[in-house]
């Protein structure tokens, strides 16, 4: 496993959190997602033999955050 921690731009509130760990938890080879809108940051835990760092940062994209 390999350890991720992205500086996300855009979340403004919990909700946003929400939306961000619902989306990556749907998707295999992702775990430990702790999202922090005071922080601007996501940090997780994924297995590159299932998923990339890059696919994970689309999936923050597609909600409409700066990655």
């Amino acid at each position: 496993m390999k350890k991720l921690t992205l500086h996300i731009k855009g979340m403004t509130c919990k909700s946003c959190e929400i939306l961000i760990k619902d989306e990556l938890e749907e998707h295999k080879g992702v775990q430990n997602i702790v999202v922090s809108q005071p922080e601007g940051k996501v940090i997780l835990e994924f297995d590159s033999t299932i998923i990339s760092e890059e696919s994970i940062k689309e999936i923050i994209k597609k909600e409409g955050f700066v990655v």
